[in-house]
């Protein structure tokens, strides 16, 4: 059973980077092991580059990595996984990640998604090699819930149907998120605390 003090958290957040009050800036506050993964280019995103700087937060972690995504950065745990199943950034850092708490991934190859968010295609769709959870809502303008069971259903994660609250983004008065915080404890308790 694992719990914060055990793990490095390693925050990915969506297009545009972390604002100030979203619940993943709160919680890198909060949570004294977790941190935010820059990127180079928050506003034009490239899946192969915020790969790589998953890859290298994840080599330079000392404990277990646990990976907490919002929208692109939910499709980035996923990149990442698919460099190292085909041998690009294999440097074997996600063999220490025990599990994905992801949020609100986004359907880039919906023809309504915006260009930045196109252009981090394609969906990768292999199931992801550590324990995952996805949060989807049932209203989030940039995917549909279906669509969410789908991505669930091909990475192996669990699905959390949270209901009718869009895309779990500041807009959407997601800055504090307590039930999110209370899930994200719960899945933390599932995942061994060793890795």
């Amino acid at each position: 059973m694992m719990k914060t003090s055990d793990c490095d958290i390693l925050i990915l957040p969506s297009l545009g980077g972390p604002d100030g009050e979203i619940w993943l800036s709160r919680w890198e506050r909060q949570l004294s092991s977790a941190r935010i993964v820059a990127q180079a280019d928050w506003a034009r995103p490239e899946a192969g580059a915020w790969a790589s700087s998953l890859h290298e937060a994840a080599g330079a972690a000392t404990r277990p990595v646990v990976l907490v995504g919002h929208g692109l950065g939910s499709l980035t745990v996923a990149h990442a996984a698919a460099q190292a199943r085909d041998g690009k950034n294999g440097e074997r850092t996600l063999e220490r990640v025990a599990g994905a708490f992801l949020v609100a991934a986004p359907d880039i190859e919906d023809d309504s998604a915006p260009a930045a968010m196109r252009g981090f295609g394609p969906m990768p769709r292999a199931r992801l090699p550590f324990a995952t959870l996805l949060v989807a809502s049932r209203n989030d303008p940039h995917c549909a819930f279906e669509r969410a069971e789908e991505l669930a259903g091909s990475w192996g994660a669990e699905l959390v149907d949270a209901g009718e609250s869009a895309h779990l983004d500041t807009a959407a008065g997601f800055g504090p998120w307590p039930e999110g915080l209370l899930r994200f404890a719960g899945f933390l308790k599932t995942l061994p605390a060793t890795q």
